[in-house]
């Protein structure tokens, strides 16, 4: 197969996780090697529907969640699960992108195929430490809340690249640092060098969002900064959490005017 659009719905319908990040690996190295190529001749993406995914975890509503402490092993690897859950997402929402999104540049397929193969990279790092925790992948039930977005953004690209990985995805660049500072706090320092390489990578992730932003602004001729607000306010009614980090945003392509909107939204929320 040298189609990548096709080669991307393989990685997307993988149920098992194993064959999903095989699969994903795969198809980065193959890409990288220049033995996939999108084709303008390949079908027309179909309509999104629910990616390939295992039959557990359980998925329930964000405030369904259980609220787990990190004094315990228990509350640690829920922790552990729930960034797990979000990885696997990712990589479903970085193919998903490769997939649906046709007519764009080479470089565009090389960033989100290699956020695919990031995010693979991480939901093995901590399946194992699940593992380690006496856990596995869906042990505890989990949200649908990025996919739900992807959902949404189907339709349009300029939304997927601001509302998937510089909003939703971005928000670990905010929390994570002061999860890494808690989990420090109870000696996991396994979970902590985990959490380090993902919080150093995902800047790059929701930097491509912000490259692939700007070009369909560019390419529609709007104005980047009020589109973003726009498309906040459309698809999520502008509901905002802070405080943000702020150097994490910056070096993901945030500009001033952005942040200090996001904040004054934040504030007012």
């Amino acid at each position: 197969m040298t189609d990548l659009h096709a080669t991307a719905a393989q990685c997307l319908a993988a149920t098992d996780p194993a064959e999903k990040l095989r699969l994903t690996h795969a198809a980065w190295h193959a890409l990288q090697a220049g033995e996939l190529h999108p084709d303008p001749a390949s079908p027309a993406p179909t309509p999104i529907a629910a990616p390939g995914r295992p039959a557990r975890p359980t998925l329930v509503l964000p405030r369904q969640v259980p609220q787990r402490g990190l004094g315990t092993p228990e509350g640690r690897a829920a922790l552990v699960h729930a960034v797990a859950h979000i990885e696997f997402n990712a990589i479903n929402l970085a193919w998903d992108a490769v997939y649906r999104f046709r007519g764009k540049p080479a470089a565009y397929y090389l960033d989100w195929a290699s956020c695919a193969n990031d995010e693979a990279r991480h939901f093995a790092l901590l399946s194992a430490r699940l593992k380690e925790l006496s856990h596995a992948y869906g042990d505890f039930d989990a949200h649908n809340g990025l996919w739900e977005m992807a959902e949404k953004t189907a339709g349009s690209d300029t939304a997927r690249m601001a509302l998937v990985p510089r909003v939703l995805e971005a928000r670990g660049l905010d929390v994570t640092p002061a999860m890494i500072e808690r989990l420090r706090s109870t000696g996991d320092t396994r979970t902590v060098e985990i959490l380090e390489v993902i919080l150093r990578e995902e800047v790059a992730h929701v930097a491509a969002g912000t490259r692939w932003f700007l070009d369909c602004c560019e390419r529609d001729g709007v104005e980047p900064i009020d589109t973003f607000f726009e498309l906040l306010r459309d698809y999520m009614g502008v509901t905002l959490r802070g405080p943000f980090n702020l150097p994490a945003r910056r070096e993901a392509g945030f500009a001033e005017e952005e942040l200090e909107r996001l904040a004054a939204l934040a504030f007012a929320g």
